[in-house]
């Protein structure tokens, strides 16, 4: 597999890119390394990163040119992390918002970034009832990372996506996690 842009920036994301947590923490490598990798799929828009965890896409996003960026997670201490991922990356912190946003009116984003966020029936099932709107009302581009979560791989939303990139999960990470062997987005 080719170095990724991920690589090339590692003094930028170091804090990032050591997270050894559950398979989410390998959502956002993948999420950053794509939109890092292809620059122009964030170049000038306005992005939401919802779950954004420790905020490693939304400032991909904004380090790729996002015009506008919004760090979306509803735990608070997600938030913190964004910010602090932020300084370490020397850009202003990016709007963070603690707020449930499934569900709500969407607003017009034209990139929104989800890692991980199927491993749950009843949210698997709203969240592609608010994607559909937001598809539908604005126009939006949706790239999801996941790492093969039943939820997500039996849910019809499945059926209407197509694959942009594979990320092999390390063995360690593998024993640890239910026998989920990689991520996909």
């Amino acid at each position: 597999m080719p170095r990724s842009r991920v690589e090339d920036h590692r003094e930028s994301f170091g804090i990032i890119l050591t997270l050894q947590m559950f398979p989410k923490s390998h959502q956002m490598p993948l999420l950053s390394s794509y939109l890092l990798n292809n620059p122009v799929v964030s170049r000038g828009k306005r992005v939401l990163d919802l779950g954004s965890g420790c905020g490693a896409s939304a400032i991909a996003a904004k380090l790729c040119g996002a015009a506008r960026v919004v760090a979306n997670d509803i735990d608070t201490v997600a938030a913190v992390a964004t910010r602090m991922n932020c300084e370490l990356n020397g850009l202003e912190p990016l709007v963070c918002v603690t707020d449930n946003l499934i569900g709500l009116e969407p607003e017009g984003y034209d990139l929104i970034l989800l890692g991980d966020m199927f491993y749950e029936e009843a949210l698997a099932d709203s969240l592609h009832s608010w994607l559909d709107r937001c598809i539908e009302t604005h126009g939006t581009q949706v790239l999801i990372g996941d790492p093969g979560r039943a939820q997500f791989e039996g849910h019809t939303i499945k059926t209407l996506l197509h694959q942009l990139a594979q990320f092999e999960l390390p063995q360690s990470v593998r024993e640890e996690n239910y026998g989920l062997t990689c991520s996909t987005m």
